[in-house]
Order: structure tokens, then C-alpha cells, then sequence
């Protein structure tokens, strides 16, 4: 085995993350899975695949991937969702990295695309996007913030990038992927104010259309039928729903505001 740690962050995931351990397990002999609460049997399925779980309370995205980190053994680290499969070509490249020696660089980025229901590989016109993913853990992190799911690279570190592809197989359904967007849009609208940040008024009217053409066109979802359209409307809705919610939040914050503040008498002199 390579001396590479698979780490997964799940809840309630109990039919989906038996393939993805499946077909990652010949890659490690470290498979640790961080599971927030789950009450479908995701624990009990992903130790009769040999993962080791461990709980932990949901912090927020990149807070439970930090923890994951914790849990590995190893110094190398391959992330994974529980909705994401590493297909037998991409596995095969991740092995042969460590076949010989270290590998090369100190991380790695991994193109990852969306696999629509009905579609049992990715479409040729698949948007993907291709994070780092496969990384030693003294040359990188995850950031700590509750909805930016990203690594930070130490200054000096190198970075490759994988030839294969992971299937993202993320959506059950349109309902069940617009209450999960729904949600991240409370947590992108938290984590904007606690730092403090502001979205021009100019969005309300503009986010929805904008990131429609964004998805529907720049990320060839035109080209995917009937499930393309779909997607791209729930993922501009989604985009219009996080400044909608930060637009409120600030409406309300004002109102109360108002409403605490004594009226001021004739004479200029609050009672």
C-alpha cells in the first residue's frame, strides 16, 4: 500500500459511500471517515469496508476537514467526498506516484466532474473543476473557513496535476440538491458576516441571470439536455439566494436598530 491516508467528511451517506470506499480502499491502508451525526447506518457501512469512523460534531466545512487531516496517519492525504468515485484509470495513476518513491511534487490537483442521474460516466462536455486534492500534509491544509473548501499550500510547495478524473455522482435529486444549496447559502451568508463583508444592492437584480448564462452556458450545461437546464436554474437560484439572505439580514439588522432607538422630543432630546 502506498503510505497515503483517504479521508472522507459524511452524514446520512449510507447509499453512496460504499462505492466510493470501494474503489479507493486499494490505495491505502488508511481510510478514515469523519461522520457528523449520521442516522441511516453510514458508520456501521463504512466500517465493514475497513474505514476507520470517527465523530465529530458539524463546524463547518473546512473546520471538519482540518479534523479529518488530524485523524490520518500518514503525511500524504487524498480527500474525497462520499458522493465522489476514483475510476480505475485515476487509481491506477495515484498508485503508480508512489510505486518507485515520493512522489514528485508536494501536491496534486485532481479534475473532478459532475455526473448528472442517468449518466454513468462523465458527459464529454462535463464542467469540471480541479482542486488539490492528493497533498502532503506538512506542505498544506485545509483552509479553516466554514464554507471555502479549499487547501492552502505552504509558499514553497509544488503543485502537479493528475491526468484521470473523479465521478462526482452529487445529485440524488433536484429537491434534495436545493435544500443542500439552500443550506450553504445560510452558511455563505454567515461566514460573510462575521467578516464583516457587504454585496451591492446591484446583485439582487443581477445574480440570477448572470449565473445562469454562467452555468447554463460557460459551464456547457446547454449541451446536457433537459437535467442541464435544470441544474443551472437551481445553481442560479442558489447564487441570488445567498445575497437575498445577506440583503435581509441587513434590512433587519437596520429595522431593529431604528426600532431601539428612542424618538427624539421638540426640543432635539431623546427621552
Amino acid at each position: 500500500m502506498p503510505p497515503l491516508s483517504i479521508f472522507i467528511i459524511a452524514q446520512n451517506e449510507a447509499d453512496r459511500i460504499g462505492r466510493t470506499i470501494e474503489a479507493a480502499r486499494g490505495l491505502s491502508d488508511d481510510v478514515v471517515v469523519v461522520d457528523s451525526g449520521s442516522t441511516d447506518g453510514t458508520q456501521a457501512l463504512a466500517e465493514s469496508l475497513g474505514a476507520r469512523v470517527i465523530f465529530n460534531a458539524w463546524p463547518g466545512y473546512g473546520q471538519q476537514k482540518r479534523f479529518a487531516e488530524e485523524q490520518c496517519r500518514h503525511d500524504w492525504l487524498l480527500n474525497l467526498d462520499a458522493d465522489e468515485v476514483i475510476p480505475p484509470d485515476l487509481a491506477a495513476e495515484i498508485a503508480a506516484l508512489f510505486s518507485a518513491c515520493a512522489p514528485a511534487k508536494d501536491a496534486y490537483r485532481v479534475r473532478i466532474a459532475e455526473i448528472f442521474p442517468g449518466e454513468g460516466a462523465p458527459h464529454r462536455f462535463a464542467y469540471a473543476l480541479a482542486p488539490v486534492r492528493l497533498y502532503r500534509k506538512s506542505k498544506g491544509r485545509y483552509s479553516p473557513s466554514p464554507v471555502h473548501d479549499r487547501v492552502d499550500l505552504a509558499p514553497d510547495a509544488s503543485v502537479g496535476r493528475l491526468r484521470g478524473t473523479v465521478h462526482h455522482f452529487s445529485v440524488r435529486s433536484l429537491g434534495e440538491q436545493m435544500d443542500k444549496l439552500n443550506a450553504y447559502s445560510d452558511a455563505q451568508a454567515d461566514d460573510l458576516d462575521a467578516r464583516g463583508g457587504t454585496l451591492s444592492v446591484f446583485r439582487l437584480v443581477a445574480e440570477f441571470p448572470a449565473n445562469f448564462i454562467k452555468a447554463y452556458i460557460g459551464r456547457r450545461h446547454a449541451l446536457r439536455g433537459i437535467y442541464g437546464f435544470m441544474t443551472a436554474m437551481n445553481y442560479a437560484f442558489y447564487r441570488y439566494l445567498r445575497v437575498a439572505k445577506h440583503w435581509e439580514r441587513r434590512l433587519q439588522r437596520r429595522a431593529s436598530s431604528q426600532a431601539a432607538t428612542p424618538p427624539a422630543n421638540r426640543d432635539g432630546r431623546n427621552d
